[in-house]
C-alpha cells in the first residue's frame, strides 16, 4: 500500500491499532462485568466483627442496658410503711394492666412505684390518661428505661 503523505500513514496506523486494541477492551468488559473487586484495610473486618459482637451482647443483655425514655410515677412516699404500700401498690397495678411492666425503686428516703417503658413523652401521656383516675397522682417521669421488645 501506498501512501501520499505522513499524515495519510499516521492515520492509517490509528484505526489499524484501534482495530487490533478494541476487540481485547470489549472482552475485558464482558469478562468483569458485575463483578467488583474490594481491597480494605484488614483492620475494617476487625472493627466490624467489634461491632457485631457488641450488638448481640447488647440486645442478649438488656437487663443491664437502659435508653432514655419515660415512665408514669404512681406512688411516692417516705415513713415506716412505704416500703409495704409501694409493694401493694405495685401488685394492684399489675393486676389491672398486665402488659405494662412496674417498677419500685428506692432512692433514701423515698419509696417509689413507677410504670411503663414508654420511649415517647406522647405515649406515656396516652397512658397517663388511662390511669389517671385510678391513681391520681400520677405524673411523667423522664427516666432510663429498658430497651423494647423486638418482637
Amino acid at each position: 500500500m501506498r501512501f501520499n503523505n505522513k499524515f495519510e500513514m499516521k492515520r492509517w496506523v490509528q484505526i489499524l491499532v484501534f482495530l487490533l486494541i478494541y476487540p481485547v477492551l470489549l472482552i475485558a468488559q464482558e469478562e468483569n462485568y458485575g463483578y467488583v473487586a474490594i481491597y480494605q484495610d484488614s483492620r475494617i473486618n476487625s472493627l466490624i466483627e467489634k461491632h457485631i459482637f457488641i450488638n448481640e451482647h447488647f440486645l442478649l443483655n438488656k437487663e443491664n442496658h437502659a435508653i432514655e425514655g419515660y415512665r408514669l410515677q404512681i406512688f411516692f412516699e417516705s415513713g415506716n410503711n412505704s416500703s409495704t404500700q409501694a409493694r401493694q401498690i405495685k401488685e394492684e397495678f399489675e393486676k389491672k394492666y398486665k402488659s405494662i411492666p412496674a417498677y419500685i425503686t428506692w432512692k433514701a428516703p423515698n419509696f417509689r412505684v413507677r410504670v411503663g417503658d414508654f420511649r415517647t413523652r406522647m405515649e406515656a401521656e396516652g397512658f397517663l390518661q388511662k390511669i389517671i383516675q385510678d391513681y391520681p397522682n400520677v405524673w411523667i417521669i423522664k427516666d432510663e428505661i429498658n430497651f423494647p421488645n423486638l418482637n
